[in-house]
């Protein structure tokens, strides 16, 4: 699994907002590979060494680094190597997929691979690793503007989720003759993230521009959200270039100048550039937390033309007005937002509908939520509170044993297990969710049951949380390692549910998980909180290696969670953020409130995307959790409680 994680860090910076701006500027996201589980729950504390790996596999291993790079020539050796090695599929694909794209990862179009792809897709078919090459093989025919070929194919992709391989595919519609308006709709309810745009989406975009599908203006909001994130490269390769584009880089590097010089040079610019500038200056603005969000927001509102504004600013322009409690901005915002923008995340239906209650149309408010009471997340529990109804847990739909021990016997299940042993999670969650694709929810419940008893608790956690109608919510929501966590919590007073509420969305209980930026074990906790954290606690001997035993990662993550918790008041809310992000950053958000706010508006408008997401699924969890354990039933409002304005003063606490 991969996942986004934020960098902790101890700050003792004198001045507080000098401490603001440098989070601001300074933060960046990195991302987390999850390292894999073992097979069996009695090895999960062990790491997979290079002792258990055969010299054929390590050679595998290589062989994949290489298909990695895209290095042909090594791929190619590596492979003829593995002639006789048990994995034949992989071997092949890692030699062929380096032949269709260059060392930077952008597809070939002149390519001698024709031949050995359509015989691997014949020896394959119906296999994960097939439709993943498929994928590959239909990127390559695309920049070839092979349309005959890239139908037949595209009409075989079972996943289908592929960004650029969707513009592909509207070019072949283009290039039939289908009416551009129709094709356009369909271009910006799929261009949502420029991370995915790649060549064809604006190539795509161009082509129907010329059609006349698409005004200049709405070529340079694609544009937009490329410079918005700073893909210069990818910017440029529109037609239109987006003439704010320099107040963007402005505003991205420094939104309060970016304020006071658009708005003396207004008068110069047409309507449709007023609306991009104002837009992305808002946007900005929200980020920092600064007042004068809401006044950029109003000045782009006044004119209208609210397709013009990115899919980013569109949301920022909600939080800004949850922020400020402007309930007619946030309705109206919502009103004009792009659908597939608008249907990606369902806090806009859950707010939408708290919009309406705060205007006083109490009945649409209850049709809004209503259409969210049965969604198992964070929305979905404050829907079913706003409603007066009770958190649902549904009733347990037990593994059937029959069932069980067919799953354990499929060979895609095992050769994932395999591949998690060689510290191959990408591909073992490739085999392990391909095989999941049409199985009823009892099926479903019955593979989840199996990862279970083999300790692979994340791949349980994640299939059982793909059932409809049928569920095991104990299988969604285990609590493994409860010997060991409950003692700990209980010695400081931590609530245990809260806790797995958190470890489920650290670390999906995988025990050696393990960050890109170092964060380690089933709590996350980084070497130098782990340090600052035993010191603190008289745990004098402590190494960072240390991490790696289960019983001294929930100890000190525990201690610090704990630790966090009083520092912050003892806000849930608070706390989640702090323990993602560091604890000064909450302190910095909570200065900058205009009011007090409930905890589900802080939680909504946290500028890092990581942390804003983490902390609505700790809490959701948590609430879980409590309902599960028999206790009184929860309220997830009171878990989130009331955030107000304080001045923030630094802790030591790293």
């Amino acid at each position: 699994m991969i996942r986004v994680m934020l960098q902790r860090k101890t700050t003792k910076l004198i001045n507080k907002h000098l401490l603001l701006s440098l989070v601001v500027i300074a933060f960046a996201s990195t991302s987390i590979e999850l390292a894999h589980a073992q097979k069996n729950q009695a090895s999960t504390n062990k790491k997979t060494s290079d002792s258990s790996l055969t010299s054929d596999d390590r050679m595998f291993l290589e062989l994949r680094e290489a298909s990695k790079n895209n290095d042909a020539a090594k791929a190619r050796d590596l492979g003829q190597k593995l002639s006789k090695y048990d994995i034949a599929d992989y071997v092949t694909y890692f030699q062929i997929k380096p032949r269709l794209f260059d060392k930077g990862g952008a597809p070939r179009a002149e390519t001698t691979a024709d031949e050995a792809v359509d015989q691997f897709l014949k020896k394959y078919a119906g296999t994960a690793l097939a439709d993943r090459l498929r994928n590959d093989w239909l990127l390559v025919l695309g920049k070839r503007k092979d349309w005959a070929n890239f139908d037949r194919e595209y009409a075989q992709f079972a996943l289908d989720d592929d960004t650029q391989v969707k513009c592909y595919a509207l070019q072949s519609r283009f290039a039939k003759g289908e009416p551009v308006n129709m094709l356009a709709t369909e271009v910006k309810n799929i261009l949502l993230d420029p991370r995915f745009f790649g060549e064809a989406c604006p190539e795509l975009v161009n082509s129907i521009y010329k059609a006349n599908g698409f005004s200049k203006y709405e070529v340079a909001t694609f544009s937009r959200m490329a410079v918005e994130n700073n893909f210069e490269t990818l910017a440029n390769r529109f037609d239109v270039p987006d003439p704010m584009a320099e107040i963007v880089r402005s505003a991205r590097k420094s939104p309060e100048a970016a304020f006071r010089d658009f708005d003396k040079k207004t008068w110069r610019t047409s309507k449709e550039n007023s609306v991009a500038a104002w837009g992305s200056i808002g946007q900005y603005l929200a980020k920092r937390l600064d007042p004068n969000a809401m006044r950029a927001f109003k000045l782009q509102h006044d004119l209208g033309q609210h397709h013009l504004l990115t899919p980013e600013t569109q949301e920022w322009k909600v939080r800004a007005a949850l922020r400020v409690g402007d309930w007619r901005m946030v309705k109206e915002t919502i009103d004009h937002m792009t659908p597939s923008v608008k249907r990606r995340d369902p806090a806009w239906t859950y707010w939408y509908a708290r919009a309406q209650k705060e205007l006083g149309d109490e009945s649409l408010a209850k049709e809004g939520w209503q259409a969210l009471v049965d969604q198992h997340h964070f929305y979905g529990q404050l829907a079913r509170e706003d409603l007066g109804m009770r958190i649902y847990i549904p009733k347990r739909v037990a593994a059937e044993e029959s069932l069980v021990k067919q799953m354990s016997s499929n060979k895609a299940f095992a050769r994932a297990v395999r591949f998690y042993d060689m510290g191959m999670r990408f591909e073992g969650n490739r085999e392990w969710n391909w095989e999941l694709r049409g199985l009823s929810d009892r099926q479903l419940i019955a593979v989840a049951e199996h990862a279970k008893r083999i300790g692979l608790y994340d791949r349980a956690v994640n299939t059982a949380d793909r059932t409809k109608l049928e569920h095991d919510f104990s299988l969604r929501y285990p609590t493994p390692f409860k010997e060991s966590l409950s003692p700990i919590a209980g010695s400081i007073g931590l609530d245990t549910n809260w806790a797995y509420g958190l470890i489920r969305q650290e670390s999906r209980f995988i025990m050696n998980a393990r960050s890109h930026v170092g964060a380690s074990g089933l709590m996350q906790v980084m070497p130098a909180t782990a340090t600052y954290v035993a010191k603190k606690i008289g745990m004098n001997s402590f190494k960072p290696s240390q991490l790696d035993d289960m019983k001294v990662n929930l100890t000190l993550g525990s201690h610090y969670l704990n630790m966090v918790l009083r520092d912050l008041d003892g806000s849930w809310t608070l706390a989640s953020a702090a323990y993602n992000a560091g604890p000064g950053r909450p302190k910095m958000w909570r200065e900058k409130l205009p009011r007090s706010v409930e905890g589900a508006i802080f939680a909504e408008t946290i500028p890092f995307n990581e942390t804003r997401g983490y902390v609505k699924n700790v809490l959701a969890n948590a609430n879980y959790y409590t309902a599960m354990s028999g206790n009184k039933t929860p309220s997830l409002k009171q878990k989130l409680g009331t955030v107000s304005p304080k001045t923030a003063v630094l802790s030591e606490l790293p």
